[in-house]
């Protein structure tokens, strides 16, 4: 939620992560950094679930037992990214709703909700704003399916280069390596990652003509509005919160990943023909 609040509500005054943390506990109570956390977690699952399995799907497909490379891993990447954006966006768009709904906001221009769960959400959305709102930040979301496809590049160049020095990677080494990849790609493309939850929260509203924010239109409006307030710093404040989060989940993530892909082989009675 608090790094939600960073990129969302800029009139907040706190600056640091753990500032704006302490900040929100002293406001809203223990339990407001948790705001949301079923919505987060059901929208995780699924769409790790299409990505991983679309990742793989085409991969099979188009290696079909020859040598992987890096462009191809970055290719595959990126098409199993833009399925999986088309297909969970909703999803997110409700998650980051319900999160931050009850928040007390320093910015006036932003629009409180109020739903009762993410049925209610989906139905009120699509009832006030239609049902394409349910796709705010598709653009940026597309732009941000690099996030993954340069994570999988860099953890698949790791893997690899790791392969050739040892027989079998350790418990740690996918970890660090999961680590590593994610912090890059997060980095990389935090900036796009702040307008994307800003459109997809979409209860702003454009002085002077006090307009609810589209989506595609305003990309460009919104990373102007953020440089001119706050310069190219701006662009990444949260980073730190971000990076806490993901990091530890991508790096879990992986590590998870290739336990199930060992076992599956293993109950299968296969070899792994997976080619590195």
């Amino acid at each position: 939620v608090f790094f939600f609040l960073t990129r969302i509500d800029e009139k907040r005054k706190s600056k640091t992560t753990h500032m704006v943390l302490l900040e929100i506990i002293k406001e809203e109570g223990l339990l407001a950094p948790y705001r949301g956390w079923f919505p987060v977690i059901s929208s995780l699952c699924c769409s790790n679930f299409v990505y991983f399995y679309t990742f793989n799907s085409l991969k099979a497909v188009w290696v079909k037992g020859q040598h992987s490379t890096t462009g191809k891993d970055l290719v595959v990447g990126f098409v199993a990214g833009v399925v999986n954006v088309l297909l969970t966006t909703p999803l997110w768009v409700v998650n980051t709703r319900l999160k931050l709904q009850g928040a007390k906001f320093r910015n006036e221009d932003i629009v409180p909700t109020n739903y009762s769960g993410i049925i209610d959400a989906f139905h009120q959305i699509i009832r006030d704003e239609g049902i394409l709102a349910l796709w705010n930040g598709t653009f940026p979301s597309l732009l941000l399916v690099f996030n993954p496809a340069i994570q999988f590049m860099f953890y698949e160049c790791l893997k690899r280069q790791l392969l050739k020095k040892r027989m079998k990677l350790s418990s740690l080494d996918v970890f660090l390596i999961g680590a590593i990849a994610k912090a890059i790609a997060t980095t990389v493309t935090y900036p796009m990652q702040t307008i994307q939850s800003i459109l997809r929260f979409g209860r702003h509203r454009l002085n002077p003509e006090n307009r609810t924010l589209g989506s595609l239109r305003n990309v460009l409006y919104l990373l102007h509005q953020r440089v001119r307030r706050f310069g190219i710093v701006g662009l990444y404040k949260g980073l730190e919160a971000k990076l806490l989060q993901t990091v530890l989940t991508a790096a879990l993530m992986f590590l998870v990943y290739e336990k199930l892909t060992a076992a599956t082989f293993m109950v299968m009675g296969l070899k792994s023909t997976r080619k590195h």
